[in-house]
């Protein structure tokens, strides 16, 4: 009971777990005041008194008086981070006690102690590389004497530590001297783990390593050994171990053999060895300066060549233990320790690549590259996240074990047990106690459960059988250390699942390998075998470290987690945009203007004529590229598809991941990227060439849109996005004149087209309108055009337009028509009240012939009037043809819609409110439906009105105005319906009396009486009985039957 109760006292356990915890925070805080340069004092860094040019000593004492203050309040954190002297008291307490370690059988008290010795020694090797700490024990030192009128208590004692640990190998080489046997024997315990986890990949190989197929018949069997937490414990951490611990007692590598074949196996494995995160401690080197005679340079050659393999074979291992797993969850159970294992086995092999890949030469470059890593990542995530999924199943089979195995054996282990006193036999008594309490209802009720009380009294009891007084020791008794070590392995598979995957799976130091990190993610994306794999880079950037970190590291885990995502998005948007190229081109080969000379070929093949020059090869028919003679034979769009579905296979993994508190959704990365891309090749595909006024036909475009489209939609077969979202956000947006980025759209490209070059072309007379073909039509001229005006203005390519444009591209198409016709209009306008005074008589004077002619001889700009009212004719013709393809697509694609639209128009009330009759006339004109007022025009006129009240005279210019209009009957229904709605006046009446008027000119010149009923047929506000009052119809069934037998005449002659 004495010597236990000594053993309580001294508290082993319990300054063991602070002091390797404090060492942890210790270490981060030195490394950022080695790399943190001269940042804010809030902000984890170097203070900002410590400039780059000098340390601040030599200021002026005046500054320093100055700035004492702030130099206390940055500068403290720093200054007490050197301030430690428990670790030194603590070894002298366990060397006092004679303390037995041995790795297999008190395995948690043996590796914190090396824990707490390797810290040690990394924390005096990082201090010794921060170049400014004598700067910041003097400043802070200064600062507190003429604050306080006396130097810092500590002063004396960290200026003397910090002269002395100039060298810190060579100082604790001297200091760990009295401690060599009790940490000889800690590191000779490693002979029976660290050779057997140090094997190359054959030896792995052959013995089946975390294969859960080599033995069928044992796949149930739960996984046994007498070291169970020695199995997944980082080799990495041996090495730091075995290498650190021999330096510091390295008499043991001359009189103990098993201490120089551990010593050479562990150089053997590497040239460098990781300090804390990104330093390293280059072994070689100081063991050829601190140990003369041990030399071990060249036991490295291979290493890159024997860890390359163990990637290699970890791989596979992991895949298939992934596999398999995934499919038979419940094999996680017995199986659970060949799943951590494979994850320690793993991380250590990416760290060493890691840290040699920065600070090795390049001896031989395959051997420090991989471009397979992302692979080997990602079967590590498979495994967390298959840890993670079935936790529940992990938990029932070990309370099941625990409870029903563990609790028997320990019993009877503890009734074997021999002179135990009392307060051991409680302890191990509590264990059995608390183990056969458990039940799978517990599980199924979801019960949290905690064991890091039983953990924590097993490790005290571990430090109370250790000493060499133990009235109980564990040296004689290691089946029970080894029992123990067992079950407590067995509790984390229960309550921390968490804690076991974060220590064996941590791959958090890629965060400080930033540029190897965006390597290695280069390098998957370039080889499509390892594209599925790429998603792993990402995944890699929800790892946290420090919350005090997260200014810098959480920021750029951040803008890493976001670029690799960016990356893959982008890699599968070009993928899918050359995959669209190809499949455009093949729709292109479709189109009719591509058979002709399949056609000329039939006809002449036909009719037995040469069919061309000899060694002219036969015309290439559609489909042919689809025929395949041999299945190995692999075209280019064949390899593009594998290559997008194995990086969609990525993007598709998870549907988001959180990073610091962000959300990121990869397959949100990849809709924003095709979005963007579709808008830009839909705009592409037009081919507008604005030197050469060249573009696509509507219909070519709409064929290649529908290739695009129709490849974009076999997207919902590879990664779970909304495909029918990205083609409303695009084209909703091609229909506008501008796109979200303010880039033209394919409506700005064709409307300012058919303005500028088709209609402008018509007005310079090289194009007319064909109303019986509905179309415009080149006219032979000197200079012919480049383009064919009825490829691009037929019916079928106004059907493909307003397919394309939508009604919202229409309307606008319109807009910009109405506003060129008002253009002309005000042009009008003014040559009307420049010739007002003749027009009014001519008004009054239209019966009498002599004095009309000399009215005529009046007028100005008769010219001008006639080329701006063609103009507006020729405008009115197309957008005439514009709203019946529009109307066309509709009855094709919401018929319904339409038919509810065109019964609003047909039955609206003659005594309804004008503005109430607009709304739907502007209903009506959007869906393409002809209306007796145009709305559009009516708007675009609107914007000419004057605000002055109207007089007398206004009256007279609007109603000869309309004397213009008698040749051009379009314009005339068209303009006079919008300009007497604006002015509020009688569009009946005005055209009753325009026809009057035409009806007296065209009988004194004797032609053109056939118009008259063209002008009655399209004009909603005149009948034929008024014409018949004004006109007998007999004369104009006269002038059609004259008309008739002339063109019989002129056919026979």
């Amino acid at each position: 009971l004495s010597s236990a109760m000594q053993s309580s006292q001294q508290k082993l356990a319990e300054k063991l777990t602070i002091l390797d915890d404090r060492g942890v925070g210790m270490l981060t805080r030195i490394y950022n005041i080695k790399k943190v340069r001269r940042c804010d004092v809030t902000r984890v860094g170097k203070p900002r008194v410590i400039g780059e040019k000098g340390w601040g000593v030599s200021q002026q004492l005046t500054q320093l008086q100055k700035d004492k203050s702030e130099i206390l309040k940055s500068l403290a954190l720093y200054y007490f981070t050197f301030v430690d002297e428990h670790v030194g008291e603590l070894l002298n307490n366990i060397d006092s006690c004679q303390v037995f370690f041995d790795i297999t059988v008190n395995f948690d008290l043996t590796k914190n102690f090396l824990d707490l010795v390797v810290c040690y020694a990394t924390l005096l090797m990082l201090l010794s590389r921060i170049e400014e700490r004598k700067a910041i024990i003097g400043l802070y030192n200064y600062a507190h004497e003429m604050t306080h009128g006396s130097s810092d208590r500590e002063y004396p004692r960290l200026g003397q530590m910090i002269v002395d640990y100039e060298n810190p190998l060579k100082k604790m080489m001297e200091e760990f001297a009295p401690h060599n046997k009790l940490l000889s024997n800690a590191l000779v315990s490693l002979q029976t783990v660290y050779p057997r986890r140090n094997l190359s990949a054959d030896q792995w190989r052959n013995a089946q390593l975390l294969s859960l197929i080599s033995a069928p018949n044992a796949k149930l069997n739960p996984v046994q050994s007498d070291t169970m937490p020695c199995e997944y414990l980082s080799l990495d951490t041996m090495e730091k171990w075995i290498v650190f611990g021999f330096l510091l007692s390295h008499t043991a590598l001359n009189s103990e053999p098993a201490a120089l074949s551990l010593w050479k196996l562990a150089l053997q494995s590497g040239s460098c060895l990781c300090l804390f995160r990104d330093e390293v401690f280059h072994t070689h080197k100081a063991c050829e300066d601190l140990l003369v005679g041990l030399r071990g340079c060249e036991l490295s050659l291979h290493s890159g060549s024997m860890h390359r393999e163990r990637r290699r074979f970890l791989r596979s291992a992991l895949k298939e233990l992934a596999t398999v797993l995934s499919d038979q969850p419940g094999l996680l159970g017995p199986k659970a320790l060949f799943v951590f294992m494979a994850l320690s086995f793993a991380r250590d092999e990416i760290v060493w690549l890691l840290r040699h890949t920065d600070n090795v030469p390049k001896k031989n470059a395959d051997d420090f590259t991989d471009k397979h890593m992302a692979e080997l990542i990602f079967y590590m995530e498979e495994l967390r996240s298959q840890v993670w999924k079935y936790g529940p199943v992990i938990q029932r089979y070990y309370v099941r074990h625990l409870s029903g195995f563990d609790a028997v054996v320990l019993d009877e282990l503890v009734q074997n047990l021999s002179m135990c006193s009392e307060d051991e036999s409680v302890i191990i008594s509590s264990f059995v106690n608390t183990m056969t309490s458990f039940s799978v209802k517990q599980v199924e009720d979801g019960e949290v459960f905690d064991f890091r009380g039983m953990r924590l009294d097993w490790f005290r009891l571990q430090a109370y059988t250790s000493i060499s007084e133990a009235s109980l020791g564990i040296a004689e008794h290691q089946e029970l250390g080894k029992t123990m070590n067992t079950v407590i392995f067995h509790t984390k598979m229960v309550d921390s699942l968490v804690e076991m995957l974060a220590e064996t799976l941590d791959l958090s130091i890629f965060c400080f390998y930033s540029r190897p990190f965006e390597k290695m993610f280069q390098q998957c994306l370039e080889l499509p075998s390892q594209s599925p794999h790429s998603i792993a880079f990402a995944l890699l950037c929800t790892h946290e470290l420090c919350p005090e970190e997260q200014h810098h590291i959480g920021d750029r885990s951040l803008s890493l987690c976001n670029m690799f995502l960016d990356e893959m998005a982008k890699q599968a948007r070009n993928l899918i945009t050359d995959i669209c190229t190809e499949q455009c081109t093949l729709s292109n080969r479709l189109l009719p203007k591509h058979c002709a000379k399949t056609i000329s070929q039939a006809v002449n093949k036909k009719s037995k004529k040469p069919t061309g020059k000899k060694g002219d090869l036969e015309h290439e028919k559609p489909g042919v590229e689809s025929t395949r003679k041999d299945r190995l034979l692999v075209t280019s769009l064949d390899k593009l598809r594998t290559a997008l579905s194995e990086l969609c296979f990525s993007i598709n993994y998870v549907t988001n991941m959180t990073v610091w508190e962000h959300t990121f959704t990869p397959r949100e990365y990849l809709t924003s990227h095709l979005e963007m891309r579709f808008a830009k090749s839909i705009v592409g595909m037009t081919m507008y060439d604005q030197a050469t006024q060249e573009i696509a036909k509507p219909s070519e475009l709409l064929a290649s849109v529908h290739a695009y489209m129709t490849m974009l939609q076999s997207m919902e077969n590879h990664v779970q996005i909304d495909i029918t979202r990205v083609f409303n956000n695009v084209l909703l947006q091609q229909t506008q004149h501008l796109d979200s980025h303010g880039e033209p759209t394919i409506t700005s490209l064709y409307t300012n087209w058919y303005l500028e070059t088709l209609l402008r072309q018509v007005s310079n007379g090289h194009i007319a309108y064909f109303p019986a073909m509905k179309a415009f039509v080149n006219l032979p001229t000197e200079n012919e055009l480049t383009f064919n005006a009825n490829e691009y203005s037929d019916i079928s390519e106004m059907r493909a337009l307003s397919e394309l444009l939508g009604p919202y591209g229409m309307k606008f198409l319109s807009e910009s028509l109405m506003w060129h016709i008002s253009s002309q209009v005000a042009e009008l306008k003014k040559l009307v009240v420049e010739n007002v005074e003749v027009l009014t008589q001519m008004r009054t004077s239209f019966d009498k012939p002599e004095q009309m002619g000399t009215l005529f001889k009046k007028l100005t700009s008769v010219d001008s009037v006639l080329k701006r009212m063609t103009i507006i004719g020729v405008i009115l013709s197309f957008r005439l043809l514009a709203q019946e393809a529009l109307r066309d697509v509709l009855s094709c694609h919401v018929p319904f819609l339409l038919s509810s639209i065109e019964d609003f128009k047909d039955h609206i009330p003659r005594e309804t409110d004008m503005k109430v009759a607009m709304n739907v006339y502007e209903l009506s004109s959007a869906a393409g439906l002809p209306c007796e007022i145009d709305p559009a025009l009516v708007v675009a006129l609107s914007s000419q009105k004057s605000g002055e009240a109207r007089t007398a005279e206004a009256r007279d210019v609007k109603a000869h105005f309309c004397m213009f209009f008698f040749l051009l009957f379009i314009i005339v229904i068209a303009l006079a319906a919008a300009l007497f709605t604006i002015h509020k006046g009688s569009i009946e009446d005005r055209l009753k009396e325009f026809l009057a008027l035409a009806l007296s000119s065209l009988l004194k010149i004797g032609q053109e009486t056939d118009k008259l009923s063209l002008i009655v047929q399209e004009s909603p506000f005149l009948t034929m009985d008024l014409l018949e009052s004004r006109f007998p119809y007999v004369l104009l069934r006269n002038a059609y039957h004259a008309v008739y037998k002339q063109s019989v005449s002129t056919s026979s002659a």
